[in-house]
């Protein structure tokens, strides 16, 4: 089938289309960097510019749509995550939601775009690393109702997100590790 030749995942679980398009549009990048965790690193994995084009970012939403057979809709945190949100949510026809970074003042306020109460949501997001971004965007799905028990990140930095979220009773797939890409 076309969409199996578009959409292949090796043994390892980890999609392989994915990982081509991240080194084509040139997500990985080397140098000195300061992560959003606070820690300093050598690479930076940037998905935010490389997921501008559309054919990796349509990629990204092929690879997590299967996942969201059982949820009800998928959610990320802004800014990162919102456009992989909307990617699976094309690719599933499942509704999507948005998690601000603060809660809004004004008109109807909330932290939380989109109807999340009582339903069981998959939070996308697009690199892990400590996982502090994810723990927000758990805690503010779980304070308006709703059930998280999974996360799907585009790139797992392999630096503790999965333990951390492992002790929030939350399950980390990557569909790619960084130990793929740096073997590149």
């Amino acid at each position: 089938m076309v969409e199996n030749a578009v959409n292949t995942t090796e043994n390892n679980g980890m999609n392989t289309t994915v990982k081509e398009s991240l080194i084509k549009y040139g997500a990985i990048q080397f140098g000195e960097f300061t992560l959003a965790s606070g820690q300093k690193s050598t690479y930076y994995i940037n998905i935010k510019d490389a997921a501008t084009q559309p054919a990796l970012l349509a990629a990204i939403g092929r690879a997590i749509s299967p996942k969201l057979g059982p949820y009800d809709c998928v959610a990320g945190v802004a800014v990162g995550a919102v456009p992989i949100a909307v990617a699976a949510s094309l690719a599933s026809g499942k509704p999507y939601a948005i998690i601000r970074k603060g809660e809004k003042e004004y008109g109807v306020g909330g932290t939380i775009i989109g109807d999340v109460k009582e339903k069981h949501v998959l939070l996308v997001e697009d690199v892990t690393t400590s996982g502090g971004s994810v723990i927000y965007g758990i805690n503010a799905l779980r304070d308006a109702g709703a059930v998280v028990e999974t996360v799907v990140t585009v790139v797992d930095r392999e630096q503790g997100a999965s333990a951390r979220l492992a002790d929030a009773g939350v399950t980390l797939i990557p569909l790619v590790r960084v130990s793929d890409l740096l073997r590149q």
